[in-house]
């Protein structure tokens, strides 16, 4: 290293993004470094409503918060937390690669443009 401070890559900002995220809903009440049941509620109601509001289920966080939890502590650390985003992001991966293999079908294969 040059000892130079260069800008951060996208996936270092993405990285950054989520450690941001998980520490400004964590920490409200009981262990700063962990999300209660009302925590991760919060955090998916503000920075994932599109997923909540394409669910139904009025028992989703529930369902989410169980499924997290692996250690039955009765709320979600980081290393948790970021098990939810790494299988939302694969979903979304698989929407975005699925949409794009349609688009090639119709267009004749002209590929992908992400921005």
């Amino acid at each position: 290293m040059d000892g130079k401070m260069s800008a951060p890559t996208q996936l270092q900002s993405a990285m950054e993004g989520l450690i941001e995220v998980f520490h400004s809903y964590s920490g409200k009440e009981g262990d700063k470094y962990k999300l209660s049941k009302a925590e991760l509620k919060s955090l998916l109601q503000g920075e994932l409503a599109g997923f909540l509001s394409a669910s139904n289920d009025p028992l989703v966080v529930e369902k989410i918060m169980s499924d997290l939890d692996e250690n039955k502590d009765g709320e979600v650390d980081f290393q948790e937390f970021v098990v939810l985003v790494a299988a939302l992001t694969v979903a979304c991966n698989e929407f975005f690669v699925d949409s794009i293999k349609s688009e090639e079908g119709k267009d004749g294969g002209s590929g992908c443009k992400t921005k």
